[in-house]
């Protein structure tokens, strides 16, 4: 599911054996911008309705920030990172 190869990005060469597989490395990313797409939405809530903001509202617009920032993120990775190419995942990944 890479896009490396389809770009030009990669010639398909195995990574280091350290590294971080990709599932990790997708969970990561996705946790950390979680965070940050929550503190965001909740910062757009209160610049879009002013006064008028109350807690449900702002839990929801957080809730779906989070969501919506930490999903696209990690199919950003999983799409780009040399990691998540197929050979890569074949010999690195363990099956969930």
């Amino acid at each position: 599911m890479a896009l490396r190869r389809y770009f030009g990005f990669s010639e398909g060469e195995l990574m280091r054996s350290d590294c971080k597989p990709c599932s990790r490395l997708m969970r990561h990313t996705a946790g950390i911008f979680s965070v940050g797409g929550a503190f965001g939405f909740w910062i757009l809530c209160r610049l879009h309705y002013g006064p008028r903001v109350t807690t449900p509202r702002a839990l929801r617009w957080a809730a779906c920030g989070a969501f919506t920032v930490s999903s696209s993120t990690a199919m950003l990775v999983r799409l780009f990172s040399p990691e998540c190419e197929p050979q890569n995942i074949a010999a690195f990944d363990k099956p969930a």
